[in-house]
């Protein structure tokens, strides 16, 4: 019998990873779902399923999408149609639970992730303790995307320290999570109908009730889109305000945890004008693979 051991042990070490489904929620996204999509198809290791769910797009969105499950008939690209209700909440949720594989990716229509974006994954969930995961985001549209993606991951790492490693944010822009863990929480999550809080804060807080661990996996990096800066000061006050009215719901009220609103609101102005002089350049606002 010892000497089966060896080899049982060899047969775990090489058990075969998670499969990972992506979701996409998608309204009127025809000007990017295609590179997204490129992105997910074009991975190191390939997803179980790509889930697009379209939610009452007006323009082209869905025809890409249909149009591309032609152009890669061996990609596994999925189309749903989530038509009861505007919102990304619903739309979201619905892709969440259509989903089979064991761990559940979820990320934006301007999402370009990076090509090991689902073999990291698979590597953040190794370890059994971990529900749900989140990394890092380059902006390939601005300048300067190697620093900035330093900066995107100083800022992170930042805030895991000023709350003391109690509360780990997921950003929905780039994020995972066990489909148990989903499971467990998707009753409780909050509708928002009002359309006020950070989903994605949302997402994690309920997590944490549950004491479900949520990892920070700097090797996980998605690209995504710098549009946010195109709001007005206005809309982007009530975006970044977000923060505060999330954690109003779940009745948190760790002074530390305001520090994203602070970094958010001074690197607008800044930010904007740099996103400016970037196009103004002729810069193509099209996406580089590797993000830098």
């Amino acid at each position: 019998m010892s000497a089966d051991r060896p080899f049982e042990g060899e047969l775990k070490e090489r058990a075969e990873p998670p499969g990972v489904s992506i979701v996409i929620p998608a309204y009127n996204e025809e000007s990017v779902i295609r590179q997204c999509l490129i992105a997910a198809i074009y991975q190191s290791v390939p997803a179980k399923e790509i889930i697009v769910v379209d939610n009452l797009s007006k323009d082209r969105t869905a025809k890409i999408v249909r149009r591309m499950q032609q152009e890669y008939p061996e990609s596994p690209i999925i189309l749903l149609k989530q038509a009861d209700v505007q919102g990304l909440i619903p739309t979201r949720n619905y892709g969440l639970n259509s989903a089979t594989g064991d761990i559940i990716g979820r990320i934006d229509a301007d999402s370009v992730l990076e090509p090991d974006w689902v073999e990291q994954v698979q590597k953040a969930f190794a370890d059994p303790t971990v529900q749900a995961a989140t990394g890092p985001v380059v902006y390939y549209d601005m300048p300067m995307r190697r620093f900035g993606l330093k900066a995107d991951d100083k800022m992170r790492q930042l805030m895991l320290r000023l709350a003391k490693h109690q509360y780990h944010f997921l950003f929905g822009s780039n994020m995972a999570l066990r489909r148990s863990a989903w499971e467990t929480i998707r009753d409780e999550a909050c509708l928002d109908e009002k359309d006020e809080m950070h989903e994605d804060i949302d997402l994690s807080l309920h997590l944490a009730e549950h004491d479900l661990r949520i990892q920070y996996w700097p090797q996980m990096v998605s690209g995504m889109s710098a549009r946010r800066l195109e709001d007005s000061p206005r809309d982007y006050r009530y975006y970044v305000t977000r923060f505060d009215r999330t954690y109003k719901a779940h009745n948190v009220k760790k002074m530390a945890l305001k520090a994203p609103m602070v970094v958010f609101f001074s690197v607008y102005f800044p930010a904007k004008l740099l996103r400016a002089i970037h196009a103004a350049n002729g810069v193509s606002g099209g996406v580089r693979r590797g993000g830098l």
